[in-house]
Order: C-alpha cells, then sequence, then structure tokens
C-alpha cells in the first residue's frame, strides 16, 4: 500500500463537554456508537484499521467488498463501522452496539456467517487523503467538501454523514437521535485541521443518573479488593435483572468498598441470580465468554439491600451501554423500589433517516415528537 499517508494511523479525537459550544463556525454531527475505523485503499488492497491500530480487514469482509466497489481508487477516509438491527422492538432500525460487538470471531467461519446475517455498515465523516494529495493539513470545511464530493455515488451500506452549522438543529439531534441508537453529537471547529491522535474535537453525550440495587460483585484482578459492582433494576413483575456494572475506583476505595459490602456478603439465602428467571427473561451476571477469555467473571452474591446511585450515558435494551459511574450510596431508598420505570427512555427513531438525512430531520418543525 503506497498511499500520502499510510496506516497504522491513530484517529483524531474529541473530548467530553458538558455542554453544546456555540460558537460561531462550529460545524455539528452524530455520534455514531460503533467501531472507529480509517479505511484505507490502494486498488484492490484495502485496509480497515480500528482506533487502536489494529487491523479489523478480516472481520468484516463485506464492508472490504463495499469499499472495493464504492470508495475511490486510492483514498484514506476516517468514519465509523456500525451494525443497524431491524427487527427490534418497535420496528424502527436502531444502532446495535452488541451485535456488532459479536463481530470480532475468531473462526472464520463465524466470521463468514456474521458478514451475512449482520452486516456492517461503513458511514464516513472525514477525508485523509484522496489519490496523490494528503489532505490532513486543510481545514474541516475543505475537507468535508472533498469528501462529499469523492463519495457522491455511494449507496447503503455506505453512508456520508450529515452535518449542521445551525445549533438548533444540532440541539433537536441530541434530542432525538438517541431514539436511534446514536451517541450524541461530535463538534467540530472550522479552521480545524487533521491532527492523528490529538483530542482537538468536542463531544456532547448524554447524562442520566439512577438508582439501583447492588446485588453483588467481583475481585479486582490484582488481588483480594473490588474490582466491580453487580448492579441490577426490578421490572414490573418484581424480577431483579443485572443491568451492568460500576468499576472504575482508585485501589483505596475498592479496599474500602470491600468494608462497606463485607456486611451484606452474610444470609445471601437463595439470591435471585441463583439460577435465573428464563420464562420471565431474566438477566443474571455472564460467566466466561469468547470476549473474556481466561478472565475470572465468578462473582460474590450479597443481600440485594444496597442502592447506589450511578451515572450513565445510554441504555442497551435493558441494561446499561457502558460502565456505569459511582455517585453515591442511597441509604434512603427501598432496593423494591429501585426499577426501569425511573429510567428516560428516549422516544423510538428510524437510523435509517438520519443516515439519509431527509428534510424533516434536519430541519424539523418545532415542537414535533418524532414518530
Amino acid at each position: 500500500m503506497d498511499l500520502p499517508i499510510n496506516p497504522p494511523v491513530e484517529p483524531m479525537l474529541a473530548k467530553s463537554v458538558a455542554r453544546l459550544p456555540t460558537d460561531p463556525g462550529l460545524t455539528y454531527e452524530p455520534k455514531w456508537d460503533g467501531f472507529r475505523c480509517i479505511v484505507f485503499r490502494d486498488g484492490d488492497e484495502v485496509e480497515l484499521a480500528s482506533r487502536g491500530g489494529k487491523s479489523m480487514t478480516r472481520y468484516f469482509p463485506e464492508v472490504v467488498a463495499q469499499v472495493r466497489a464504492q470508495l475511490p481508487e486510492r483514498c484514506a477516509v476516517d468514519g465509523e463501522l456500525i451494525v443497524i438491527r431491524r427487527d427490534g422492538p418497535g420496528g424502527q432500525p436502531r444502532l446495535d452496539f452488541e451485535q456488532l460487538a459479536q463481530r470480532i470471531h475468531p473462526a472464520a467461519s463465524r466470521v463468514a456467517l456474521l458478514a451475512g446475517t449482520t452486516p456492517a455498515d461503513f458511514v464516513a465523516f472525514d477525508l485523509l487523503a484522496l489519490d496523490d494529495e494528503l489532505l490532513v493539513d486543510q481545514p474541516y470545511p475543505a475537507r468535508r467538501e472533498r469528501l462529499v464530493r469523492a463519495l457522491s455515488g455511494v449507496r447503503p451500506p455506505v453512508h456520508v454523514t450529515q452535518v449542521t452549522t445551525d445549533p438548533e438543529t444540532a440541539r433537536r439531534w441530541f434530542e432525538v437521535f438517541e431514539g436511534a441508537g446514536l451517541d450524541g453529537l461530535i463538534v467540530k471547529p472550522a479552521d480545524l485541521p487533521y491532527q492523528p491522535g490529538k483530542r482537538l474535537m468536542a463531544k456532547v453525550k448524554h447524562a442520566r443518573t439512577a438508582d439501583v440495587v447492588v446485588a453483588g460483585f467481583r475481585w479486582h484482578k490484582s488481588g483480594p479488593v473490588v474490582g466491580s459492582l453487580l448492579l441490577g433494576l426490578y421490572d414490573d413483575a418484581g424480577v431483579l435483572h443485572h443491568v451492568g456494572v460500576s468499576a472504575s475506583f482508585t485501589m483505596a476505595r475498592r479496599q474500602e468498598l470491600l468494608d462497606e459490602l463485607a456486611p451484606y456478603r452474610e444470609g445471601t439465602g437463595e439470591h435471585p441470580w441463583a439460577h435465573g428467571d428464563h420464562e420471565r427473561g431474566q438477566r443474571i451476571p455472564g460467566g466466561v465468554s469468547r470476549w473474556t477469555g481466561d478472565k475470572n467473571l465468578d462473582w460474590v452474591p450479597l443481600r440485594p439491600e444496597l442502592v447506589v446511585e450511578v451515572g450513565y450515558d445510554a441504555m442497551e435494551g435493558d441494561r446499561f451501554r457502558h460502565t456505569a459511574r459511582f455517585v453515591r450510596w442511597r441509604p434512603d431508598r427501598d432496593p423494591r423500589s429501585c426499577r426501569y420505570d425511573q429510567l428516560d427512555r428516549p422516544v423510538r427513531f428510524d437510523v435509517d433517516q438520519v443516515l439519509r438525512g431527509d428534510p424533516a430531520v434536519t430541519v424539523p418543525p418545532a415542537g414535533d415528537t418524532p414518530a
């Protein structure tokens, strides 16, 4: 491969901000919840490079085929690999990060099967090089204009992300796109060159809290201290479901947590996660899988009497999409009151509309509620 820029290349990154910036000249675009991927193409030679510089080429043969069919003969394009689920609740297409994660599999036969059953789309949002021209030193609007022209003929499953320079439209996107499985917004300054590995963009994500039950914990890999808290919520039938973990603690705090949890390790009796109520679809902590390898996922049951407030950004089905952030203990809360109905559920939204950039999405009527 002989391009003006060749792998490995670290993608340009974004830093989190609490509020949507509205400075003049900013560009806003959806934050796709997928695998960051820089696509390098030099004729028939194609490389799909991950954020960490690792090759994802063998895992996404259908994307490689689309790159050869639709992208310019020689280019480097920054974007995101996504999987769209079209058979989920409500019938509206939405992003599914869990199905995307399952695409990373060591067996070639499994890779081939998943490429057909859960194929990935590629969403392009920046152009690093085209033919023999290196574009990273050009300001973002110039790169965007070149990207749109170079990929003007692409069709799904290849897309060019939509953008806006209007803060009000961006705010509307932030409200409604979450219902399609998107992660928030990316904000880019007008004069921004492409600087690999630098956090020069901004990202705005939803920030929420919930009161959840602590029903167990896992040991830390380094020794006999708490590694992660296992979190649960009750459904309307009174079934406690495992919804995620809280795990970002200092070593000193891990030891403190062990002492705080000690009284609840006694008298656990028939724990609600001991077996799992399959008839009612109960989620319980999982065991070793191909994603965890030899990692010890044994867990210690606790009497489900402790309530903790955690911060989270979004849900993936009935669980937290990412690791939840410990905020504080809630001794004033009854564990049985920690139910799903406290969660902020976004209105379902069609991800195909986001990808198409339908006019109704780009300039929504004031006060309109998406279907």
